[in-house]
């Protein structure tokens, strides 16, 4: 018995335009298609892990795993048929199936001939670097609202933005007032999601062929021909079901999150049982700050009830000490009378960009006696100690003597009574998660045995 297979480039791209298009339904298929945009965020975090595994696999076999090959596969068919309903072409009614099996009866069909040798060199350099070019190109058809970007070494592919999510709206603009789908239009979008698919699965490592510079317009592929060939062997029994590969991919995810809290937690742990110096308090390290004014303001802090019933915020925080050098004041207030003290007074607004400090100068004269206001919540020479309290806050820092130019070192340290508790749940949380993620591998992962088929 033979069949027929397409031959050409390895990814094979085909669609129908659906006859009897209904005029109206295009401006809604973007809640319709809503369940399936949930259930592809989660695939396509499968798809990231898988791929990384794929990676490594490459690298040291030569040999992208059958089995991760068709999940992947699976993944970019099931986009796909949601791009082809949705904003990638609207170029059919009929519901996508959820499925990441080949469907050979839906309007938009896509297959990848699986390689069965794969150049452990171009793994390294094809999903960022010579796939580039492509890039530009598919990055003009897709915008910025969807995009193939090579993200820890996948693909994501998905449709609706751009030059192909403006041709798509032509045509359901056409579809609207003429009840036709015109054919050009259609020939065009199917070619920039050819091209698309296309550069997915050559950065996503699924072959080694680079994709052409072509723009194949319309639902079938120029260029191919058929030939006649046995059909595949069936696979044997160490080959992976869907359901299996799922586990698989769901228990790697659990174990990456799981992880990740538990390290989070056991960092915090680290932190509150050896860093607190002999008063209790962790500090971060001592940092330079300068300003050409009187003063230095810093930004201000909100403190609020984070709900009825609910822990306030600066109890997280317990008491705050703010070091600087012998000779300057400190003063903590509240924003407004701190913006009333400084309103005429020539000082830097002090603002953290990134790693590094920014300032904003701000003319006027010289500052009253800091000494002597009474709106301070907490002041003093060279320490300043506070207990946090409701409101919006900022902290003030003067030269002792009222003298411009204030140069000085600052260290901010905290009580934060609520690091062991909030780190001993994030340890146990992730160690939970963790452990799930193997149960799901070695219960739902795991080969099926002799007896269990026959039970």
């Amino acid at each position: 018995m033979t069949t027929t297979v397409t031959t050409g480039y390895p990814v094979h791209v085909h669609a129908r335009l659906d006859p009897g298009l209904s005029r109206w339904l295009w401006l809604v298929k973007w809640f319709l298609a809503i369940p399936h945009y949930v259930v592809l965020a989660f695939l396509w975090l499968g798809f990231a892990v898988v791929s990384v595994v794929a990676f490594f696999a490459i690298l040291f076999t030569g040999r992208y795993p059958r089995a991760l090959f068709d999940f992947n596969v699976g993944v970019l068919r099931w986009s796909w048929r949601v791009a082809y309903y949705a904003y990638g072409a609207l170029a059919t009614d009929r519901y996508p199936p959820f499925s990441l099996g080949a469907e050979p009866d839906y309007p938009a069909t896509l297959d990848i001939a699986y390689p069965e040798r794969l150049s452990r060199g171009l793994v390294l350099v094809k999903w960022w670097l010579l796939a580039i070019p492509h890039y530009l190109v598919v990055g003009f058809f897709l915008g910025g609202g969807s995009y193939v970007a090579y993200q820890t070494g996948q693909t994501v592919y998905s449709s609706g933005g751009g030059l192909i999510g403006l041709v798509a709206f032509f045509a359901g603009i056409a579809l609207l007032f003429t009840g036709r789908y015109p054919q050009g239009l259609f020939d065009f979008v199917l070619g920039m999601d050819r091209w698309a698919l296309r550069v997915a699965a050559y950065a996503g490592l699924m072959t080694d062929t680079y994709p052409p510079f072509r723009f194949d317009s319309g639902g079938d592929e120029p260029g191919t021909a058929t030939i006649e060939q046995l059909p595949p062997p069936a696979p044997d029994d160490r080959s992976w079901p869907s359901g299996r590969i799922a586990s698989v991919v769901v228990g790697i995810i659990l174990l990456i999150t799981g992880g990740g809290i538990g390290v989070v937690g056991l960092t915090g742990l680290w932190a509150d049982s050896t860093q607190r110096d002999a008063a209790g308090f962790l500090s971060t390290t001592s940092e330079s700050f300068r300003g050409s004014g009187y003063a230095l303001e810093f930004g201000t802090v909100e403190l609020h009830w984070t709900g009825e019933g609910r822990l306030f915020a600066g109890d997280w925080l317990g008491q705050v000490r703010v070091k600087a050098d012998d000779d300057v004041f400190i003063g903590i207030g509240r924003t407004d009378d701190v913006n009333r003290y400084l309103s005429n007074v020539e000082h830097d607004e002090v603002s953290t960009a990134g790693s590094r400090a920014a300032y904003r100068h701000r003319d006027g004269g010289a500052p009253a006696d800091p000494a002597v206001q009474t709106f301070w919540a907490a002041s003093g020479t060279g320490e300043v100690t506070w207990r946090a309290q409701q409101g919006s806050w900022s902290a003030v820092v003067l030269n002792a003597d009222r003298s411009r130019v204030v140069d000085t070192h600052l260290v901010v340290a905290a009580e934060a009574p609520a690091l062991r508790p909030l780190a001993i749940g994030l340890a146990i949380g992730g160690g939970v998660v963790f452990l799930l993620g193997l149960v799901v591998i070695l219960t739902f992962g795991r080969p099926r045995r002799e007896h269990d088929s026959l039970t």
